[in-house]
């Protein structure tokens, strides 16, 4: 295949000056197209110079796979030539289990910035966050390295380790040492918070991510058998995956209505994705949790149901990924990952560059509670005061019950103030819309 693009590169020139020459009836290149042979032509004498020069040898197959792979990333950050194996790994990636770090990363400025780190991996147990700079690796600068380079180099054998060098803000530069470890992403998981509020994590949307969280929820509702009061969604730190997965997720709680649009530059390519009947929630309040590690999938599954007020948006700013990536096989030579359309919320918002803005803005915080135990009295503590009459001998403790109810002894909650404050929210809605009944 490598020669035969030579070839062509080299031929073209030719095929232009004979049609000139021998072919005078027939229509000549327009001066576009003769421009372009012209720079094909400039392109193989190039690639002829480079290997009879360069100061080592090198392959016809390094040299065309180097140039196809400038020419698409020179284009945005998203669009890239795969080889064989880098495509392999795209394939296993969406499928939900793959070996590395378990980091979800782009290129910025010449270097590796971090989108997200994926729940449970070497990454995110290692505390790194979105928007974190990685500036070498093993000691050797990304600069100058394309992303899958970069990617490849973190990549490894299982149980061996690579050294990272991070830059986070204003903060000096700091090292920090994975083990390599085969990643097997748990794209959904659910449980019951504060006695009757649902969870539901989705990590990544690979495939079949829809038909977990329609399984968990039901899970959940048959589990609380006096029901649950809403839903959480929690995408923070979310990269995002499969456009079908988000069309699909965002239907579970829509009747009607458009999810998404995705439009490339010619009119009649726009594809609109719609709603089919039927929500899983049946109409209980919603809120999703965003954070600025929330990408691409995720956020259209934040601004289907923002735009129509199916949920609340809760957290920060969201990454700002409104682009979509075609992935197109090339048969042995691996495939093209090529930027083909931007994505629109119902409205008609773009999101690229600019990103979901949260309904309500909550910071991550420390969650202290305060221990007034035996600062403060109530009535039933004063001397001689009446009994509640409504209360049996040898009834339940009333401070006791009250926790219980309110689900205090929740650890989860206290470590997670962005959640408190979506289970708050929860407990709020249901009990506006049960005074509405």
């Amino acid at each position: 295949m490598w020669k035969k693009l030579l070839t062509f590169a080299l031929i073209a020139n030719i095929v232009l000056t004979a049609g000139c020459v021998t072919a005078a009836d027939k229509k000549a290149p327009s001066a576009e197209e003769a421009d372009t042979y012209e720079m094909l032509n400039l392109f193989g004498e190039i690639m002829e110079r480079t290997k009879a020069s360069y100061v080592e040898e090198v392959s016809d197959q390094k040299l065309i796979e180097s140039a196809i792979n400038g020419m698409l990333s020179s284009l945005d950050p998203h669009s890239s030539f795969l080889d064989a194996k880098s495509f392999q790994y795209l394939n296993e990636q969406t499928q939900g289990k793959f070996g590395g770090l378990g980091i979800e990363v782009t290129m910025e400025s010449g270097v590796v910035k971090v989108v997200s780190p994926i729940d449970d991996t070497p990454a995110f147990k290692a505390g790194l966050k979105p928007g974190d700079y990685i500036i070498s690796l093993d000691g050797t600068t990304v600069v100058g390295m394309t992303l899958n380079e970069a990617v490849d180099k973190m990549r490894g054998k299982t149980g061996t380790k690579i050294k990272l060098t991070i830059r986070r803000g204003t903060e000096k530069p700091f090292d920090v040492t994975l083990k390599r470890e085969e990643i097997k992403i748990q794209s959904v998981k659910s449980e019951i918070k504060a006695k009757d509020v649902a969870y539901i994590r989705i990590s990544s949307f690979s495939e079949e991510v829809d038909k977990n969280v329609k399984d968990a929820l039901a899970k959940m509702q048959k589990k609380n058998k006096n029901g649950i009061r809403g839903l959480v969604i929690d995408v923070r730190n979310n990269p995002g995956g499969l456009l079908d997965q988000a069309v699909a997720v965002s239907d579970l709680f829509l009747d009607k209505g458009e999810i998404v649009s995705t439009r490339s530059r010619n009119e009649e390519d726009t594809i609109k994705y719609n709603a089919t009947k039927g929500d899983v929630a049946e109409g209980l309040p919603i809120v999703v949790l965003i954070n600025d590690g929330s990408a691409s999938a995720s956020e259209i599954l934040a601004g289907a149901l923002q735009d129509h007020k199916r949920a609340i948006i809760m957290g920060e700013k969201s990454f700002g990924k409104g682009s979509v990536q075609s992935v197109i096989p090339f048969a042995k030579y691996g495939a093209i990952r090529l930027t083909t359309a931007r994505y629109y919320t119902p409205s008609g918002r773009s999101i690229q560059a600019k990103g979901i803005e949260p309904d309500i803005e909550v910071k991550p915080a420390k969650v202290e509670l305060l221990n007034f135990d035996g600062l403060t009295i109530s009535e039933a503590e004063l001397k001689n005061a009446l009994k509640n009459d409504n209360v049996e001998a040898g009834g339940k403790d009333q401070k006791a019950d009250d926790k219980d109810k309110n689900g205090d002894n929740d650890e989860d909650l206290q470590k997670d103030y962005q959640l408190l404050r979506a289970v708050d929210t929860i407990k709020a809605l249901s009990i506006y819309a049960a005074d509405k009944k």
